[in-house]
């Protein structure tokens, strides 16, 4: 019960709570990306189509996704509680104002994970759910004896409407803001400061939050174009 209360209920666990499952959304994030990147491949879709089968039929990595699930609910949860418990300090007349320096990201980090949780949700309906539902196309591939989902004609269909690239593209601008700052704030609440290391920290997040936003915005831009 203490560890309960520790995690949830005293600032720092959430706090801890908030840097842990971010790392590992971080480390998805990678994953993720290279993933996807095998759309670009130029065969129709047939390594991507085969690397999402392979990706939602392995039982250690479908164990891994319930987890990942848990991790973003968990992660948003604690960063509403964060946001929730800092705006009524703030609201006190005795709360000290100590965010005057602070970045415009970190005053805005529960806004920027609402929007990508919004996002998240946009992107979760076009692929997984209608997947799970059935409502996509199925394609044969030699040396498999199954029918696989075409989620490359998902993903054509889907980018290949303005509006939706734009709304990925604001949505992955959040993601970079949100990143930007809390990459090193992870670091930060974890205790791993250190004069030394803390730059090359601050470095490799600002590296991560312009990369990673990049290479998944490649994606939607350069679908949508060769399907002009």
């Amino acid at each position: 019960m203490w560890i309960f209360n520790f995690l949830f209920k005293s600032s720092i666990g959430r706090k801890l709570v908030m840097s842990l499952t971010g790392l590992f959304l971080i480390t998805f994030l990678v994953v993720h990306l290279i993933g996807n990147l095998q759309l670009l491949y130029g065969d129709d879709g047939a390594t991507f189509n085969q690397y999402a089968y392979f990706m939602t039929n392995n039982p250690l990595i479908k164990f891994t996704s319930y987890g990942l699930y848990f991790f973003i609910i968990l992660h948003t949860i604690q960063g509403l509680m964060i946001a929730f418990f800092n705006k009524q300090a703030s609201a006190s007349k005795y709360a000290v104002n100590t965010n005057e320096n602070s970045s415009w990201a970190s005053k805005k980090m529960a806004l920027l994970g609402t929007i990508i949780l919004v996002f998240l949700f946009i992107h979760m309906g076009d692929f997984w759910f209608r997947m799970k539902i059935g409502w996509i196309s199925y394609v044969e591939y030699p040396g498999y004896d199954v029918e696989i989902a075409n989620l490359y004609e998902r993903v054509v269909i889907t980018y290949s409407k303005l509006w939706i690239v734009i709304i990925y593209l604001l949505g992955l601008l959040g993601l970079a803001f949100h990143l930007n700052h809390g990459f090193a704030s992870a670091f930060q609440t974890l205790g791993l400061n250190h004069k030394k290391y803390t730059p090359l920290i601050n470095g490799l997040g600002k590296a991560y939050s312009i990369l990673i936003p990049l290479g998944f915005a490649i994606i939607p831009i350069y679908i949508y174009f060769i399907n002009r």
